[in-house]
């Protein structure tokens, strides 16, 4: 009995995918829900698994083929005997065996180790535990010699002719890194992912397309420190959960945006849209690129289940497994550049959101409280907002809200 391997369906807005690699190879035996394939979309990277326990007896669309939903990937056949791997086997090959890499090592990543035809022995890993990231790939491909001209051969004794070989199916090429020297100035081109260009789309979209302004403020981080030294080993032993910054944030933001129903509305066409509920998206940063999950109704969730929220939305981004519903819809978005030392940015909208809070380093500062001089940890906070449905009046308001809110965390609490 044969199976069909085909391309998950995939969202209205996502319109194709392009395969990243496989990770088996004609005549591999596989057992059901094992991981045969991985696709890229310009969101996620979606696991295709084996339908049921058989031999991958085909490979039709190979590392770098632009796919859509149900597209025919490949064939699978019920049984434990290893089929003749069928004529396109040689072209896949080489990327399938490069793409069995370290499990723990991000998609992204693999497909740049594929297409430069490199393993996990040959790349040195700089991150946590030894793991492989992008630049260890780079400087990999930077630092493989250059394949010497192959001398020309001699002239071989003339030998009866042969019958041409039936010519085999050529598959499209994948994007190869680029590498070029001139002395010790070297330079690469690498071809963006579909998650990095899409970035750079909507990016260039929100600078183009809203009317986005940014207004500041700061925030004496002192009050929600101290609550969270109190009680944080308290709040990990009852929740299970360890007791973070951004989770107060995440309420503060819940709670504010009801009292300002603009800031958590969006544009459709001649049309406002306001949400009588906050889904706020995190932004996150993953080895492919900044994403954004999100969280659904944090106007009813408590601070352990946004802490859980956020913990496992984390460790979904690093593994690679954050699936198309994590990152679909928001009404708000909050992110964090100070945890990578930002000490001030202006946000860029995440459309059609009409707001995007950003939170930045804390750092000791003397500050003014109550007529004295005192030394405080401060943090600036930014709130960039689209012009045409959000005034002035109300994002500077919405943003002190917040300050208030952050200053005195017993109106979290009380919710006053």
């Amino acid at each position: 009995m044969s199976s069909e391997i085909l391309t998950p369906v995939l969202p209205e807005s996502v319109a194709d995918a392009t395969v990243v690699a496989w990770s088996k190879k004609v005549g591999d035996a596989v057992k059901q829900d094992e991981v045969l394939v991985e696709i890229e979309t310009d969101k996620v990277v979606l696991e295709v698994p084996a339908p049921m326990d058989g031999v991958l007896t085909e490979i039709i669309e190979v590392a770098g083929a632009t796919v859509i939903s149900s597209q025919l990937l490949g064939r699978l056949t019920a049984g434990a005997v290893a089929a003749a791997p069928a004529p396109q086997a040689a072209a896949v090959e080489a990327p399938a065996a490069a793409a069995s890499t370290d499990a723990q090592t991000a998609p992204a990543v693999r497909k740049l180790m594929a297409e430069n035809e490199l393993s996990a022995s040959d790349v040195e890993g700089s991150g946590k535990q030894g793991r492989i990231l992008k630049e260890d790939v780079q400087a990999a491909v930077a630092a493989k010699p250059a394949t010497a001209p192959q001398p020309a051969t001699a002239p071989q004794p003339a030998t009866a002719p042969q019958p041409a070989a039936a010519p085999a199916p050529v598959a499209a090429p994948a994007p190869t890194v680029t590498v070029t020297a001139s002395g010790s100035r070297m330079e690469q081109r690498v071809p963006m992912t579909r998650l990095r260009a899409r970035i750079a789309e909507r990016l260039m979209y929100a600078k183009q397309s809203t009317a986005m302004l940014t207004t500041f403020n700061e925030v004496d981080m002192k009050p929600l420190m101290d609550m969270r030294s109190e009680y944080k080993d308290a709040f990990e032993k009852k929740h299970k959960a360890k007791l973070g910054l951004m989770s107060l944030f995440v309420k503060a933001a819940a709670v504010a945006l009801q009292r300002f129903p603009e800031i958590n509305a969006s544009i459709d066409g001649n049309d406002v849209v306001y949400h009588g509920y906050c889904d706020i998206g995190i932004a996150v940063s993953s080895d492919r690129g900044l994403v954004v999950p999100i969280l659904r109704n944090t106007e009813n969730m408590g601070l352990a289940d946004i802490e859980s929220g956020i913990a496992g939305y984390a460790a979904k981004a690093r593994e690679g497994k954050l699936d198309m519903n994590d990152l679909s819809g928001g009404t708000f978005t909050i992110t964090n550049g100070g945890v990578f030392g930002s000490l001030l940015s202006t946000p860029i909208l995440n459309p059609p959101q009409s707001a995007i809070l950003g939170m930045h380093s804390i750092q000791k500062r003397p500050v003014v409280v109550n007529d004295q001089i005192v030394i405080r940890p401060m943090m600036y906070v930014a709130l960039s907002y689209d012009h045409r449905i959000v005034d002035g009046q109300g994002a500077v308001t919405f943003l002190k809200t917040i300050k208030e809110l952050v200053e005195n965390p017993v109106r979290l609490v009380l919710d006053v």
